[in-house]
Order: C-alpha cells, then sequence, then structure tokens
C-alpha cells in the first residue's frame, strides 16, 4: 500500500525486513476490529454451526479410527476450541468498542466546532443585515427627494416673488 509521507524512510535491515504498514500502530487495531465486526455477522454464525455440525457428526460417526475427538469424553477439543475462540472474541469486541467510542468522540468535537462555525457566522450574517436594515432606513428614498425637492422650488419661487415685489416696490433709479 501507499507508506506515510510525513515521515522519513527507515533503513531495512538486509535480513529482516518489515512493511512500513505493520509500524502503523492503528494497523493492528484496525485488523482487530475487522475480525470483531466479522464475529458478529450471521455468516460468522452460520460458518461456526456447519463447523460444530460437521465436527459432532465426524466425531459421533465417522470412521472410528479417524475420530479425534471422543463423544464419551464429551467432546472436549471442541468445547477447548469454542472457549478459546470465545475468550478471544470478547476483547476483540471490547478492542472495537473502544475505537468506536474514540471515533464518536472524535465525531462529537468536529460536531461542535462545526456548530460553533456555524453559529459564529449566523451571528455576522445577523449583524450584516442589520447594519444593512439599519443603513436602507437612512438612505433618502425617491418619494423623500421629491419632496424635499418640491419644498425647495416652493421656497425658490416664493424668494422669487418676494425678491419681484421687493423690485417693484423699489423706486427706481
Amino acid at each position: 500500500m501507499s507508506e506515510r509521507l510525513d515521515r522519513p524512510k527507515e533503513e531495512q535491515s538486509r535480513f529482516w525486513r518489515r512493511s512500513g504498514r505493520s509500524k502503523d500502530p492503528d494497523r493492528m487495531g484496525a485488523v482487530t476490529e475487522g475480525i470483531a465486526r466479522f464475529l458478529g455477522t450471521t455468516r460468522f454464525l452460520i460458518y461456526l454451526t456447519v463447523f460444530v455440525i460437521v465436527w459432532l457428526l465426524w466425531n459421533t460417526w465417522g470412521p472410528e479410527s479417524l475420530r479425534f475427538d471422543s463423544a464419551t469424553n464429551g467432546y472436549t477439543a471442541l468445547t477447548l476450541m469454542l472457549s478459546l475462540q470465545a475468550s478471544y472474541a470478547a476483547p476483540l469486541i471490547l478492542l472495537a468498542q473502544n475505537r468506536q467510542d474514540d471515533r464518536d468522540r472524535v465525531a462529537a468535537e468536529q460536531d461542535r466546532q462545526r456548530a460553533e462555525r456555524s453559529l459564529a457566522d449566523t451571528e455576522y450574517l445577523a449583524r450584516e443585515v442589520a447594519a444593512l436594515r439599519h443603513a436602507v432606513n437612512e438612505t433618502a428614498t425617491r418619494d423623500f427627494v421629491r419632496s424635499e425637492l418640491r419644498a425647495l422650488l416652493e421656497e425658490l419661487q416664493q424668494a422669487d416673488e418676494r425678491d419681484r415685489e421687493d423690485d417693484e416696490r423699489r423706486p427706481s433709479d
């Protein structure tokens, strides 16, 4: 597979070569988690059931000279194998749960950070919208400008009329 590019390549001896994958501390956890996930599938239960049935049938009705686990001893080898499988399955399942808890913790932290960023963005946008509303309220509308222009025009007309009246009252020299 691909090697890690953020670490220098270590020298390998000629007699004992180890792949870069085995140095990855998470690799073993991923393998054991895969095994634990397989142990929880229907396929595994079917395989185990078929294995136990074949074992019991062979050691009960198979040729006497080829039987390897006696029914008179309570199938001791089968019991030992199933106990061994169970003793390995329990820690593997716990390891898988711990790894899942770690992933859930990381995902929860990322969700929290994402929520904080979203909240900050929303607050920023709310402030911007408020500033725009405030600016729009202070902006002169077309009707306001027209009314102001009309008022100024009326004032100018009145001033013009006063000037004319003043000019008419004054005697011409």
